[in-house]
């Protein structure tokens, strides 16, 4: 506890030293979070042999936020608008065969879900993209299974980086507590 004290009253020293505001040290906190979350999720997938996890670190970084509150929402509507992709993905992949038309009209069913039924605003296009990445897995390899195989491994690492992403921004602000400045109204 005393740590978190001293590493917070030494981020705010430091503020007032060099005149920054509380969205400059936001930031710093959210370049700290991205470094910390970023080398979890690269050395995490690349040793268990995942040659190339750049879909877990966009999401890592599309999932995070200094805000914990805000993480935990765009986690939420990640989350949400990726099962929508991925369910229509699959469902398309396996009734649809390999037609090159068929990625994009399962964008078009994905996006016709995510806002007429779904509704989840926040992050929405996330369920065409994860539509794309089966879908395209599936006629890349030109075998629905081994598209099914590779758009779960894809899924999955997206899935991982936003759950790297929340976990590490929830941490930071444990660690790193950053208060937002007092209203006018509140100040004593």
């Amino acid at each position: 506890m005393t740590s978190r004290l001293t590493l917070s009253r030494k981020a705010e020293a430091l503020q007032k030293r060099l005149g920054l505001s509380y969205d400059h040290l936001l930031g710093f906190r959210f370049a700290v979070n991205v470094f910390i979350a970023t080398a979890v999720v690269w050395f995490t997938l690349r040793r268990i042999g995942d040659s190339n996890p750049i879909w877990a670190i966009a999401s890592m970084v599309a999932a995070s936020d200094p805000v914990p509150e805000e993480a935990r929402r765009l986690f939420r509507s990640r989350l949400v608008n990726v099962l929508v992709g991925c369910a229509v993905g699959f469902c398309l992949l396996l009734l649809g065969g390999h037609s090159d038309w068929m990625i994009p009209f399962a964008l078009a069913v994905t996006v016709l879900i995510s806002s007429y039924v779904i509704r989840i605003k926040t992050m929405w296009r996330q369920a065409p993209i994860t539509a794309a990445i089966v879908i395209a897995a599936g006629i890349s390899r030109s075998s629905t299974l081994g598209g099914l195989q590779h758009g779960l491994h894809k899924v999955a690492e997206v899935l991982f980086g936003c759950i790297v992403g929340l976990l590490v921004s929830w941490l930071m602000s444990k660690v790193w507590l950053v208060q937002p400045p007092a209203k006018e109204g509140e100040r004593t």
